[in-house]
């Protein structure tokens, strides 16, 4: 989960200065734009609800977020990809504690290093994150917004990808990013709590975040804790819809989606987080 410190209450923060750098343009397998995927290698047939979430998570990636620019999220997430392949984080991932190894990243987007590190750290050993990781990580620079904002890119990246290597997919190529400005909009609503990060309650999304949650008898935690960022609440629910349940669905366990039921998914979403080290 992410939460976090109460650095935002006196109204939206100070931009970093690392942000008027602009990241390398050179992305690798950078798409001019976003087309239907191509899936005709998959072993299996790939539904339509699935092909439109990815659609829709490759615009989040390309577009201007609240505190990103469009180039620097399509580099957040070339820089997630070039993680796997990050000899730094190998040796952290098989050290007893990843502060035992020091070094350098594999860099693959231009990006400031403690982007860079949180970006790998969240891409290759999100179960050995805590709060006082989190905290190093704002005293570095990086506050909460940002945080969620990148937090979102690289997780709904990484969902994405790892279904295509489960149906012998390359990765998709990534997106060409469009121009534009952050809105730099911070939701008034979002509070401190049990979290790392403010997170906007159910009952309090009003005004422009008065759509960001499905209809549902309640929103778990983990579609809250993205709350600061509520487009990012809006991709992951639809997201959620084609790859798992809706929202609403959640907490029925007699609820379905395609070919499994209820204890069949659970069955195997266990199996995948454990083996993943999921925090939950």
């Amino acid at each position: 989960m992410i939460s976090c410190p109460a650095d935002t209450a006196g109204g939206p923060p100070a931009a970093p200065k690392w942000l008027s750098s602009t990241p390398r343009q050179d992305y690798p397998l950078v798409a001019a734009m976003v087309t239907e995927h191509d899936y005709s290698a998959a072993g299996v047939p790939i539904r339509d609800d699935l092909r439109a979430a990815h659609r829709l998570i490759w615009e989040y990636i390309r577009k201007p977020g609240n505190w990103w620019t469009g180039a620097q999220r399509v580099a957040i997430c070339a820089a997630a990809r070039g993680a796997d392949a990050c000899p730094l984080c190998r040796a952290r991932k098989a050290a007893l504690s990843p502060n035992a190894v020091s070094g350098k990243h594999a860099d693959t987007g231009g990006l400031p290093p403690n982007v860079i590190d949180v970006v790998h750290r969240i891409r290759t050993d999100p179960g050995r994150l805590s709060r006082a990781w989190f905290e190093s990580v704002v005293a570095g620079g990086l506050d909460a917004p940002h945080y969620v904002e990148l937090v979102s890119l690289v997780t709904m990246l990484s969902g994405v990808d790892f279904f295509c290597r489960s149906v012998g997919l390359a990765p998709f190529p990534l997106p060409e990013p469009l121009p534009g400005a952050p809105s730099r909009h911070l939701p008034a609503s979002a509070k401190p709590g049990t979290a790392w990060v403010p997170m906007i309650a159910p009952e309090d999304a009003a005004g422009p975040e008065a759509d960001m949650y499905p209809p549902a008898p309640f929103i778990p935690n983990i579609v809250r804790a993205l709350s600061l960022i509520p487009d990012a609440v809006r991709t992951l629910w639809h997201s959620s819809d084609a790859h798992y349940l809706p929202v609403a669905e959640i907490g029925n366990p007699a609820a379905r989606k395609a070919a499994l039921d209820r204890m069949q998914t659970e069955l195997v979403a266990a199996r995948v987080s454990a083996l993943n080290e999921c925090f939950y």
